[in-house]
């Protein structure tokens, strides 16, 4: 495949050279679309041109797939009727997604080269919430009358399939347009012409609502195995279809995003390469603050035990380890947690049990890692005779620290994401690095907590 790539590049730069036009537009209405997107992406000089030589339909099917950058650029470049055309031929649900991510000035412009039926549907769909299940449909679908024969339904599939986005499901609606039922196009095909569709649907269906979360529609689609589900208001009337495509679109950006916050910055709007300088200082600097200041708590912290640390200076050499080892435990936690929230794995209602899983887990690595640092003392004291005689005391204290301050970083990094998620807030905001530094406070207060307990009255 990869050979098949790099000759038709050779020959796209050839034709560019000879300037012919016509086996230009031949050429690429000979690829496959994704090796034309591949095209654009190595040659983005040449976007525009290869937009504009390519059939107005195969033209769409490349643009819809290709990144906003490489988008914004073709729309920049092409002639204002190449525009029209090809804004027009977009699914509108590709339209609208598009649209969406420019300024509203920009958007204004080119709505006025719409037909006045798409401009109509973009100007609808724009007018749902940007994460609603209403800006992913499409009203490219084929809907028939219960009362139809198949007969009628399949003379109908004929005039209007060429424009649907789909013909693979078929979708049933009374007179007054509310939704009744979807038929695969196998069971048209396979039915008695002569019978009524009324009699051959199943009323076994699923639908989304125009206003559900987009978050839903991918959970929905993943758990029932569709390639296209009708979305209705809240009268039950169709408005239009979201298809498995669109879906997997949002999926990954909303991938995209969670490990963006994960890793202690806002989500970020517009492709990495591309973003201003001056805006990704914005994005990661509120986090950066955030946590700074929260991680000020640990010197206020260490200022507390102050007089302990001064009683027995060996205590400070084990802060790094503690606190850390905690702070790993809550980062494991939290992005486990917020992964399997994301895919559907956990809801909200789970929690006693999240909770009971990450008691056993956090007891059991507190228990490895803190073996593991009572070893480390003791041996390191029988070479190098660094904790004299209260060894066994110090490797302790260490040893149970690390299985409080585990358990607690499992329990916090659990916890945090579905308390989140309860109070209506995004999961994935409790990043690793914020479970991170709320355990490392806490850690310095059980590490200490518990060298009290151990060495009160023998060096504290």
């Amino acid at each position: 495949m990869s050979m098949e790539i790099e000759n038709a590049k050779e020959q796209f730069l050839h034709l560019i050279g000879q300037e012919d036009m016509l086996q230009m537009r031949e050429f690429l209405n000979d690829q496959n679309i994704s090796d034309v997107a591949e095209l654009i992406n190595e040659f983005p000089e040449y976007s525009s041109q290869i937009i504009g030589n390519m059939s107005i339909h195969r033209a769409s099917s490349v643009f819809k797939i290709l990144d906003l950058a490489a988008q914004k650029e073709i729309i920049q470049d092409l002639p204002p009727f190449k525009t029209a055309e090809l804004l027009n031929e977009l699914p509108a649900d590709d339209r609208t997604a598009f649209l969406e991510e420019l300024p509203s000035e920009v958007v204004k412009e080119l709505i006025k080269l719409l037909d006045p039926d798409e401009r109509r549907v973009t100007l609808s769909l724009l007018g749902y919430p940007e994460s609603s299940v209403g800006r992913l449909m499409t009203p490219d679908y084929i809907a028939v009358d219960v009362d139809w024969t198949v007969q009628e339904v399949l003379e109908h599939i004929r005039e209007v399939g060429k424009d649907s986005e789909t013909i693979d499901v078929i979708y049933v609606v009374n007179d007054r347009g509310e939704f009744v039922d979807d038929i695969r196009i196998r069971e048209i095909i396979l039915a008695n012409p002569q019978k009524m569709v009324g009699e051959i649907i199943d009323n076994r269906y699923i639908t989304l609502n125009v206003n559900d979360d987009q978050e839903v529609a991918n959970q929905i689609f993943k758990m029932n195995n569709r390639v296209a589900l009708p979305v209705v208001d809240d009268k039950n009337i169709l408005l239009g279809i979201v298809t498995i495509d669109d879906v997997l679109w949002v999926a990954n950006e909303e991938f995209s995003e969670d490990i963006q916050k994960i890793g202690g910055t806002e989500a970020l709007d517009e492709p990495y390469l591309e973003m201003p300088i001056i805006k990704l200082f914005k994005k990661r600097v509120v986090w950066l603050i955030v946590l700074f200041l929260g991680e000020m708590l640990t010197a206020t912290a260490m200022g507390y035990f102050e007089e302990e640390i001064a009683k027995a200076v060996v205590l400070a050499l084990f802060v790094p380890l503690i606190i850390s080892s905690g702070g790993n435990s809550g980062s494991q936690a939290s992005t486990l947690i917020i992964q399997a929230m994301a895919v559907g794995e956990i809801t909200i209602s789970a929690w006693w049990r999240v909770l009971r899983r990450e008691i056993i887990s956090g007891l059991l690595l507190g228990s490895i890692l803190g073996l593991i640092g009572f070893i480390r003392v003791v041996l390191w004291n029988s070479i190098f005779h660094t904790y004299g005689s209260h060894t066994v005391l110090m490797g302790c204290t260490v040893g149970f620290s690390l299985i409080g301050v585990v358990l607690w970083g499992t329990v916090s990094g659990s916890m945090l994401p579905i308390l989140l998620k309860k109070l209506g807030a995004d999961p994935a905001t409790s990043s690793a690095p914020f479970v991170a530094t709320l355990v490392d406070v806490t850690g310095l207060v059980i590490y200490f907590s518990v060298a009290y307990l151990f060495l009160s009255g023998i060096l504290l």
